[in-house]
């Protein structure tokens, strides 16, 4: 299917009335976006002035004298390193630097062709070999971020190069939350660019702009349309294990173009690619407050149905819960089950009877409002699911994830829960704690990443000095418990 990719596996052959075939074909993966058959038009684009063969034999036989002559005039002039307006962080910077030197031999080799194509079509005897050319194919740019480490504003200078270059950036991501928070955020960046937001229901759907910004599911409209492109969690679910979407990110980017993954936790197949040199990459391994990483601590107990059939919190449970409330901590306690959210915290309520506790999970028609009252500190506890293991942002927050040697909970998923903790410059050193009957291999793999990103971030110089660090960590709390109590009884 030339539209998302499938084989003849997801092929469904029927009699047709509009070509007279008894066998033609339609496509199953994409039938929600209507059908795809065999013998109708699929039509193709890359917008204006892209023209089908942009990338064909014209454009394939290169010339010195001509790219040197089109990059004279179509490459701005630059500095090598990401602007100071940006604010970065030394890693942050390190990692854009990085990130740069990737992208833009990339950018000025696509406005070399767009001003060469020009060109022509002013001059006709412009000869078609001394077009420059760019690769059909695209290798990618790993950016190896963890969580809470600014991964936004390590784009912005990708997103300001490929602007001067006169190109097109597309920043893609699975979740609309997702979308919808970054679109201010570029706005702000960029005054003088026009932001298109896409995601189901959008009113700009067919807008073009210079910044799009789009859930994966969008891509499948773009074809060859952007010099940049730009994935954030790509582990994420949908996007992670989803080979359509895979096929509509890979078309939407211009051949030859910059493509640039954003990941806390890449996929195992990244990281080997990494390991052996197969791909560029740039590793992030501390948050912008140069702060380590807070490294998760392990609680032997019973698994979570066991608890709730004894209908007994286990004594050392709730004595970190009560722990990280007189520290003035919110608390993530998160399950693998949706069924176990709301009778654990109604368990916790009986525990703890003075403490707001909420429960939400991706059933929870009201999650957004609970989600809310938990950053607002009307519940001091929110017991949850994966749904929150990432784009959720609490101050001062600790971590508690229950039954984490369930096979739900994978390594990936284990560090991202664990990266609720400890993001906010006010709270760098919040807890994280693995509750099972037993260490797994992905906590145990989980625990191995996080301490080794922090030997890292040490080693390059990223972490703040110790001194510095410890009179963060004893500085007085904003929250008490007297207040919270206070707060719960009212």
């Amino acid at each position: 299917c030339l539209r998302c990719g499938s084989g003849e596996a997801r092929m469904n052959r029927t009699a047709c009335a509009a070509c007279g075939s008894s066998a033609c074909a339609y496509c199953e993966a994409c039938l929600t976006m209507g059908r795809s058959r065999e013998c109708g038009l699929l039509i193709l684009g890359g917008g204006e002035g892209c023209p089908a063969d942009a990338h064909g034999a014209a454009a394939s036989r290169l010339a010195a004298p001509g790219l040197a002559v089109a990059r004279a005039i179509a490459a701005p002039v630059l500095s090598a390193e990401p602007s100071a307006r940006w604010g970065l962080s030394p890693a942050q910077h390190a990692a854009a630097s990085a990130a740069l030197r990737y992208a833009r031999p990339r950018l000025a080799a696509l406005a070399a062709i767009a001003h060469h194509r020009e060109a022509g079509a002013r001059h006709a005897s412009l000869a078609p070999s001394t077009a420059p050319s760019a690769p059909r194919t695209t290798v990618p740019f790993l950016l190896w971020a963890v969580t809470g480490a600014g991964k936004t504003e390590m784009i912005f200078p990708l997103i300001e190069a490929a602007l001067s270059y006169s190109g097109k950036a597309l920043i893609a991501t699975p979740r609309r939350d997702v979308v919808l928070e970054l679109d201010p955020r570029i706005r702000r960046a960029f005054p003088e660019a026009k932001a298109v937001t896409l995601y189901g229901g959008s009113e700009q759907r067919w807008e073009d702009g210079d910044i799009t910004l789009a859930t994966t599911h969008q891509l499948f409209r773009f074809h060859e349309r952007f010099e940049l492109v730009v994935i954030d969690e790509l582990d994420a679910y949908p996007f992670h294990g989803d080979p359509l979407l895979h096929y509509a990110a890979t078309k939407a980017g211009k051949p030859g173009g910059a493509v640039v993954l954003l990941s806390a936790t890449p996929p195992a197949h990244l990281q080997q690619a990494v390991r052996k040199r197969q791909i560029d990459h740039a590793r992030v391994p501390v948050r912008f407050h140069r702060h380590p990483l807070p490294v998760p601590v392990y609680i032997r107990m019973p698994r979570v149905a066991q608890i709730l059939s004894r209908r007994a919190i286990p004594h050392q449970l709730l004595r970190q819960l009560q722990a990280s409330i007189n520290r003035g901590a919110q608390c993530f306690i998160f399950v693998q089950q949706i069924r176990h959210a709301e009778p654990l915290a109604a368990l916790l309520r009986r525990a703890m009877p003075n403490l707001p506790i909420g429960a939400t999970s991706s059933q929870d028609a009201e999650r957004p409002q609970h989600v809310a009252k938990f950053r607002e500190r009307e519940f001091r506890m929110l017991v949850t699911t994966t749904i929150l293991e990432r784009g959720v942002t609490v101050p001062h927050s600790d971590v508690f994830i229950l039954d984490a040697d369930g096979k739900l909970f994978d390594e990936a998923s284990l560090v991202q829960m664990a990266g609720r903790a400890g993001r906010s410059k006010e709270d760098p050193a919040g807890r994280v704690y693995f509750c099972s009957s037993h260490r797994s291999e992905h906590q145990r793999r989980a625990v191995q990443q996080i301490k080794g990103m922090n030997r890292e971030a040490a080693a390059r110089g990223f972490l703040l000095p110790r001194t510095t660090r410890l009179a963060t960590y004893s500085a007085p709390q904003p929250h008490s418990h007297a207040t919270t109590r206070k707060r719960g009884d009212s």
